[in-house]
């Protein structure tokens, strides 16, 4: 029905709706809806016999954010933090509220530590990170590159041109001052 200048009709009335529309206010009344035994407040009906669940040991050396007064019951341990990028990141939680910026990239400057010590450890190693097939950049020019480039709306052009120089970047760095450190040790 169009709009007209006259009074609309009376909304119908839930009886009404619930005669006409099947389904219509299924979620009116409490005893209707599927989910109003779980938003009772009901301890008795979960079957847990504690209020606190027991806490896991070993929480001594867990970082904790300042803004909690404990660790969570349960916490994993699977990578316990170590070295330098363990001592930022304890520092981080130590020091700085989850809703500063200062934790956030402190705990980012962490990852980047524990990043380039595995790259080192990874050089030292008898097989060491190979960039090229590891980072898939072969893939680049083997599936349609400019095809899959242009003309598809991608938002990674713009900052395409600096793919390369942050992939291999670090790795012709290191390169250079390998081979400088070499030549000086052979001069000496």
């Amino acid at each position: 029905m169009p709009y007209t200048a006259e009074r609309p009709m009376i909304t119908p009335t839930a009886e009404e709706l619930r005669a006409r529309i099947p389904g219509w206010g299924a979620d009116l009344d409490p005893r209707d809806r599927p989910s109003y035994p779980k938003e009772r407040f009901d301890p008795g009906a979960s079957g847990a016999h504690w209020d606190m669940p027991e806490r896991q040991p070993g929480g001594d050396a867990r970082e904790r954010s300042i803004e909690h007064r404990m660790l969570p019951p349960v916490f994993g341990t699977a990578q316990p933090l170590h070295g330098v990028s363990g001592a930022i990141r304890r520092f981080a939680y130590a020091r700085f509220s989850e809703g500063r910026a200062a934790h956030w990239l402190l705990l980012i400057l962490g990852d980047r530590v524990e990043a380039a010590g595995a790259h080192v450890r990874s050089l030292a190693s008898r097989h060491p990170d190979n960039p090229i097939t590891e980072t898939g950049v072969l893939g680049e020019f083997r599936r349609h590159p400019i095809a899959s480039r242009f003309g598809r709306g991608r938002v990674d052009l713009k900052h395409a041109w600096m793919d390369p120089i942050l992939v291999a970047g670090p790795w012709v760095l290191v390169t250079v001052l390998v081979v400088k450190a070499l030549k000086k040790s052979r001069t000496r």
